[in-house]
């Protein structure tokens, strides 16, 4: 094979843990050192490889002294902190072998809605990369409570992709692709080779992973592909035991699920995807039905469309915006703090300076506001 006809890409591989660990749920040498040097393959063509990989509670927790995977948190967190250090391990020394170094990456959810903390680790992933060092990226399951968690790494790699800008995402577990029915009930289901758009029928045909070693389902995969297309960035699912899976997935000749984001005027900017996907609202605000209209417009909100402010938060804090009935239709920045809000809200601009010492502008700019006929996937779940 030959990728010279393909140019570079920045390719982000999430491995899922049934295709690293044994049955008996070990680190299997055999599984892991294939699938590194698939990726080494696209290394020495020229690609940017970073890797999310599972596995560290799978690893772990027989080390632990566990006969089955840990149910309770301090034991899967303990579990982790065995199992990272096994993963790494593994993984320097078959990517050393060919030459490469590997590095490690710890992130939270927190990492992600902190703005600072956002930047700097693509700072960090964009050094890395210039200096052809493989990422190795997990959760950092050993400190991380529950309501830090992304949920599962077919959330976090998809997250990953839109942080670094990745031409390719490749979601690799033991499912060859999307069907158009659970293909273990269903012997007439067929695989979905081509996907352009996640439509309602496709999440109802999303079943669950059978899997006993991992977290994410065929609905968390899905999900991690509606991020991705969001961010305009092609997605593609298949069975890490297929041989070549990684090298024939970047060429688009592998067996699975391709999925392609809409025209690049749709897709989410950097800014916008910490918006929609990172940020952690602080706060909700209640738009009337006019509002909301303008809203799925793509217009601004404006001070006299804000029916109630809910919560405490400060100008320029992330905020969720919900219609009436009390659904979500979007997330955008605030100009103005909650308190400043109550105050003006129901006002028109020229009513607003002499109700509050300042300027009056919108209350959420459009620029910084993302709203569900833009993004059909939940925001910030």
């Amino acid at each position: 094979m030959n990728l010279s006809t393909t140019k570079n890409k920045r390719i982000v591989v999430k491995i899922g843990s049934s295709s690293l660990t044994s049955r008996h749920g070990e680190i299997s040498r055999r599984k892991l050192e294939r699938l590194v040097d698939e990726i080494v393959m696209l290394k020495d063509e020229g690609h940017e490889v970073l890797l999310v990989s599972s596995g560290a509670v799978a690893a772990g927790y027989r080390k632990l002294g566990c006969l089955a995977r840990p149910t309770s948190l301090p034991e899967k967190q303990a579990a982790a902190s065995i199992g990272q250090g096994l993963l790494m391990e593994a993984y320097s020394e078959r990517f050393l072998s060919h030459g490469y170094t590997a590095s490690q990456i710890l992130i939270t959810r927190s990492d992600f809605s902190d703005r600072k903390r956002y930047n700097n680790a693509r700072n960090t992933i964009n050094v890395l990369l210039d200096r052809g060092i493989v990422p190795i990226i997990n959760e950092n399951d050993t400190i991380t409570v529950e309501r830090l968690k992304f949920g599962d790494n077919d959330t976090l790699s998809a997250k990953v992709s839109g942080l670094v800008n990745a031409d390719q995402l490749l979601i690799l577990s033991d499912i060859d692709g999307l069907y158009t029915d659970d293909p273990r009930s269903n012997p007439d289901a067929k695989l979905l080779e081509e996907v352009y758009e996640i439509t309602p029928e496709i999440e109802a045909s999303a079943g669950e992973s059978g899997s006993e070693v991992g977290t994410g389902g065929m609905r968390s995969k899905i999900d991690a592909v509606k991020i991705a297309m969001a961010s305009g960035i092609p997605s593609f699912l298949g069975d890490a035991a297929i041989p070549h899976i990684i090298y024939n997935a970047v060429q688009e000749t592998a067996k699975g699920t391709y999925f392609t984001p809409k025209d690049d005027s749709e897709n989410l900017d950097v800014r916008r995807q910490w918006i929609a996907f990172h940020s952690g609202p602080e706060g909700e605000i209640i738009v009337s039905n006019e509002a909301k209209d303008e809203i799925a417009e793509h217009k601004s909100l404006y001070p006299d469309g804000i029916e109630y402010v809910e919560g405490y938060f400060k100008k320029g804090a992330v905020v969720r915006i919900k219609d009436l009935d009390g659904l979500q239709i979007g997330v955008g920045v605030s100009n103005y703090s909650s308190r400043q809000l109550i105050k003006i809200k129901g006002h028109s601009n020229d009513e607003i300076a002499d109700i509050i010492d300042v300027d009056p502008q919108e209350a959420i700019h459009n620029a910084d506001l993302v709203c569900h006929t833009q993004l059909a996937v939940p925001l910030l779940s």
